[in-house]
């Protein structure tokens, strides 16, 4: 019995370790708004996907296929590095029955994000984001000139494994005339987790809240899923139907992630 209870005692210490050291991956996608969290000191995520567009108004039928990538680089515990882009791009546009395409790469975003606030009572989890978008893309995908944006995302843990996520933001960047403006970003999201590995959600995005001279307004309204292949390897997809004429008519993306 002695032996026993000196096992015992012994045993604790290591279980209560092995669970500390558990690290689940927790991505960015496939929802509009994102994570609070960072993916830890030393550590390297990639999120990438496969994204197709439709949209159809004034007698044009357009078609946009991209592979959207995000690479996260940990440089601390609230602290991390990324690189975003919407990879490679193909365009098909319909005009009375003329076929045209538009093959290239998206424009390359760099940013970093700070863990600052730990959920705690009524405080959520908090993250602030910072990214600059690069014109790097080729001629046909790329943007008029360099922009950016800040945003805020929060979590709270709900009961009955529900989540609630709120992302606010604001964004500057160059339209078609290359004129400099500003447009604001919204998203909220509630997620449901129907077990440790699987969880589903929906949302309402708006990546772009501005003046019509500037694109108007792009708003969304978005589900989707994802699961746990293993603790660091995730899959997941989504569903977008857009809720104005500015808007693209449907999109849908599938992706994998990987936390190394």
């Amino acid at each position: 019995m002695a032996r026993l209870w000196t096992a015992t005692v012994l045993l604790v210490p290591l279980l209560a370790c092995a669970a500390e050291e558990k690290d689940q991956i927790v991505t960015d996608r496939p929802d509009f708004v994102e994570s609070s969290n960072v993916v830890g000191q030393g550590r390297f995520q990639i999120e990438t996907s496969f994204a197709l567009e439709r949209n159809h108004a004034h007698g044009i039928r357009e078609r946009t296929y991209s592979t959207p990538t995000l690479l996260r680089f940990g440089l601390s515990d609230t602290l991390e590095a990324r690189i975003e882009t919407d990879g490679r791009m193909r365009m098909v546009t319909d005009r009375a029955g003329i076929r045209t395409a538009e093959n290239g790469y998206a424009d390359v975003s760099l940013g970093v994000k700070w863990h600052f606030a730990d959920e705690q009572g009524g405080r959520p989890s908090m993250g602030l984001l910072a990214h600059v978008d690069l014109d790097s893309g080729t001629e046909a995908f790329r943007a008029s000139g360099k922009g950016g944006s800040l945003r805020l995302a929060a979590e709270w843990e709900l009961p009955g494994d529900l989540g609630l996520g709120v992302m606010p933001g604001i964004a500057w960047q160059r339209d078609d005339r290359g004129e400099r403006y500003s447009s604001g970003i919204f998203g909220i999201v509630l997620g449901k987790e129907w077990s440790e590995r699987f969880r589903t959600f929906i949302e309402y995005s708006a990546p772009q809240i501005a003046r019509g001279r500037h694109g108007g307004s792009l708003t969304t309204f978005d589900l989707g899923g994802a699961y746990l292949l293993t603790d660091t390897v995730q899959v997941d997809t989504a569903l977008s139907r857009g809720l104005n004429k500015n808007t693209p008519d449907w999109s849908w993306t599938v992706g994998l992630s990987i936390k190394f």
